[in-house]
């Protein structure tokens, strides 16, 4: 059954702000909170719902992660909404928001058992156009956190295991009664793990995980854009006391390239031509980004900015066989340090063409224009 859209849920539009968020969270969540709703099962799963849908949409990473893939850029481990055991009565992101700015910190997030996620995190990778072009494969260095090995993650020392928190019984929360509604907190005897450990691993200090560079082998697709973003599942920071990974973020920005500039498919490319080639016609040889050549045939009289297409000549599409355009604007060169043959020939060139305005259209209509304004002042 396909899920309903997060903004939906909160019954605000995709460009609505935190406050906005924020507003129509406590609205509907006060509405649908299982202690006003006792033994409703469609209030149960709004509340749920709503949840989910607040806990992704608050988050700017996982905001901009949701506005581009949908729901699908939390399936299959995308660490987004509906992880974690925390909140009332087991609802992911829990009701604990509406409180922090009444009680304090709710620890809504964190469940039992030792173990917490960890962090996820990003890696800015520049690459050249070409590469952008045909895609690569290549290996990246990563300051991250690693398991503990000596623990294994446990963060407790060799033949010891953690102890379950004789405050919280292991539910790494405590629960208080505040008139209408009860308030969890995060334990404040074993800061919501729900394990202590008395003997703490000498290694990573009882954390289950130590300061490490990862080496990792990257594909870059073809077709990639700048500002595209690749997830790596289970590669960011280790979790902590043996929890799961998070997600590393990799985000791709593309260099500038002496000849071509890109938009989107397409590619953009100026071409400077002798101004005998514009006038009498030909052909000229250019590059594509693929690392071939392409001819491009001239007609008589081009002029300064006339483009060429070349069709299938531009940039790869992501997860596509189709290829964009290559566009190719031309610039006519004037001739510069002439020689005393070259000079007298122009000069022939400009005398034979004087009473017609065949030769030079533009030039001919702008005189004809300027001799019209003066007549008119004139007058």
């Amino acid at each position: 059954m396909a899920k309903d859209d997060y903004y939906d849920i909160l019954g605000v539009s995709s460009d609505a702000d935190e406050g906005e968020l924020k507003k129509s969270y406590r609205k509907l969540a006060m509405k649908y909170h299982p202690d006003r709703n006792p033994d409703d099962a469609e209030a149960e799963q709004n509340f749920k719902d709503l949840n989910e849908a607040y806990d992704v949409l608050k988050d700017d990473q996982k905001r901009a992660a949701y506005d581009r893939f949908g729901h699908a850029a939390f399936e299959n481990g995308g660490g987004g909404a509906g992880q974690g055991a925390g909140g009332f009565g087991g609802f992911s992101g829990g009701f604990g928001d509406i409180f922090e700015e009444m009680f304090g910190d709710t620890g809504g997030r964190r469940g039992g058992g030792g173990a917490s996620q960890g962090s996820d995190l990003r890696f800015n990778m520049e690459i050249g156009l070409e590469d952008a072009f045909k895609g690569k494969k290549t290996d990246i260095r990563v300051p991250t956190s690693v398991a503990c090995d000596p623990c294994k993650g446990s963060g407790a020392a060799a033949g010891k295991a953690p102890a379950t928190c004789g405050t919280c019984h292991g539910q790494g929360r405590v629960r208080a009664q505040s008139g209408f509604f009860t308030v969890e907190r995060t334990c404040p005897s074993c800061g919501g793990q729900g394990q202590v450990i008395k003997d703490p691993c000498r290694t990573c200090g009882g954390a289950g995980r130590v300061e490490k560079e990862k080496n990792l082998s990257v594909t870059i697709p073809e077709g990639v854009e700048d500002g595209t973003r690749i997830r790596l599942s289970g590669e960011g920071e280790a979790g902590l006391r043996g929890g799961p990974a998070g997600d590393l973020y990799i985000f791709i920005s593309i260099k500038p390239h002496r000849l071509f500039q890109r938009d989107s498919a397409n590619i953009h490319c100026k071409v400077p031509i002798p101004m005998t080639t514009a006038t009498l016609g030909g052909t000229v040889e250019v590059p594509t980004v693929d690392g071939k050549r392409a001819r491009v045939t001239i007609p008589e009289g081009t002029t300064t900015g006339h483009q060429f297409r070349l069709k299938d000549k531009g940039m790869t599409i992501l997860r596509s066989r189709a290829r964009g355009d290559m566009f190719v604007q031309v610039t006519v060169e004037t001739p510069q340090k002439l020689t005393k043959k070259q000079k007298e020939l122009l000069g022939e060139f400009d005398k034979a063409g004087k009473n017609t305005k065949t030769h030079s259209p533009e030039s001919a209509g702008f005189i004809s224009k300027v001799k019209e304004f003066w007549d008119d002042l004139t007058e």
